[in-house]
């Protein structure tokens, strides 16, 4: 008998939710990451994952979970899922540093029967083409000797209706036994298994999903550009061509997009389509109107002073949340870190409020916090709202800042508020 039933490799907030709902089905769990930090602070009952309370913590090491540094569990587990990060470089390129390392330690530590799932968002190709050589490197065959899959993650951080249980779980084997091992393994915590016919297309399923969002997401974005030319209120828009029943979905505007998978994943897509010898034009024009927008979120501060005879440079301008969606504590690829950058090249005084965030730094320059939003409105030539947590008090940022620009359409427009 093996010690583990599970070994999750990579702790972030795509590990920890697999890793609480398997010790909650009653799976024997074991976490494996290369960050020590991470590593005492889960074994001391520390959660440092939105969607993880402490509560939840302390009772999956009540029932056997723990956290290591050494790999050497790994050949002691049944099922091994890598759940690492999988960033894009400088130059745009995937970078998959982290999954190759990841499954060298599973190589080493690889064992007959073993099942191993990769749910690191990634190109098509990856599974078989990059993890499988490096894991046949342990003498074993893959689909003979153990069982490869790869089943994309869909955590969606924050999300108080859809978690890792009720969110349909796709599943692509290298074989159609490696597909049925796994689909059976998640099926005893994952209310819906959705089989596809191999790793390419679960891998693809995950970068259609992430592609389909970034694209509509450049749209209204470029229409928020040009509806505030025509003088077109497009959230009212939006609304209203919301109350369709069929063939349309809404979304928003906003300073920028962020998180790990939006700004990235049609990175990994466009990136598989060139290597084919031509561009996906879609993803690549989406990706310029999406990152155009945090420069035009600073222009139309700088307008909006300007009507009022006041320059950017030495303006108090407030920044309210900096998260990268409303009611978490994430920050990575946070819209609101090139909006800062730029007011700050523009002379600006910045300052921020976020309940979910203590300390916030640009380039290493540290953004005093304010505690109190009041006071914070009130002082501030400028209010930009960048996201809209609940917390945030709306009804007395329209009745007390002096002036406000709404990237988020939640407040009234007016004479001292104006929206994206």
């Amino acid at each position: 008998m093996t010690d583990f039933d599970l070994a999750v490799i990579g702790l972030g907030y795509v590990g920890m939710p697999l890793a609480k709902e398997a010790v909650a089905a009653g799976l024997r769990v074991v976490g494996v990451d290369v960050d020590s930090r991470k590593i005492d602070a889960l074994n001391a009952g520390q959660s440092y994952i939105d969607d993880l309370t402490d509560a939840d913590l302390e009772h999956m090491l009540a029932n056997g979970f723990s956290a290591t540094l050494d790999d050497s569990v790994l050949a002691t587990s049944d099922t091994i899922v890598i759940c690492v990060p999988t960033p894009l470089d400088e130059d745009h390129r995937p970078d998959l540093s982290a999954v190759e390392g990841a499954t060298a330690s599973v190589a080493r530590n690889l064992q007959r029967g073993t099942l191993v799932v990769l749910e690191s968002t990634t190109y098509p190709g990856t599974t078989d083409g990059v993890a499988r050589p490096l894991l046949e490197t342990s003498g074993l065959v893959a689909g003979v000797d153990f069982q490869l899959a790869f089943s994309p993650e869909r955590i969606d951080p924050g999300n108080p209706k859809y978690g890792l249980r009720n969110t349909p779980k796709v599943v692509g084997g290298f074989t159609d036994t490696c597909r049925d091992r796994a689909a059976a393994f998640y099926g005893q915590f994952i209310e819906q298994i959705v089989p596809v016919s191999g790793t390419r297309e679960a891998e693809m399923a995950k970068l259609l999903e992430n592609t389909y969002r970034h694209v509509n997401i450049a749209l209204v974005n470029e229409m928020a550009i040009f509806c505030d030319e025509l003088g077109v209120d497009l959230w009212e828009a939006i609304e209203a061509a919301a109350t369709k029943p069929f063939g349309f979905q809404k979304f928003l505007p906003g300073p920028g997009v962020g998180g790990h998978c939006i700004p990235v994943d049609p990175g990994y897509l466009s990136y598989t389509v060139r290597k084919l010898g031509y561009p996906f034009r879609f993803v690549e024009l989406a990706q310029e109107i999406n990152e155009r927008m945090p420069s035009y979120v600073v222009n139309r501060v700088q307008r909006l002073l300007n009507r009022h005879k006041k320059a950017v440079n030495g303006s108090k301008v407030v920044l309210l949340g900096v998260t990268y969606k409303p009611d978490i504590a994430d920050e990575r690829e946070t819209p609101a870190l090139p909006v800062a950058r730029a007011l700050l090249e523009l002379g600006a005084e910045l300052t921020f409020v976020d309940p979910h965030v203590k300390k916030w730094s640009v380039d290493g320059t540290e953004v005093p916090r304010e505690e109190d939003l009041a006071e914070a409105v009130v002082n501030a030539d400028v209010t930009l709202l960048l996201q809209q947590h609940a917390a945030f008090d709306l009804d007395m940022v329209e009745d007390k800042a002096r002036l406000v620009l709404d990237t988020r359409g939640v407040l009234a427009e007016g004479e001292r508020v104006e929206r994206l």
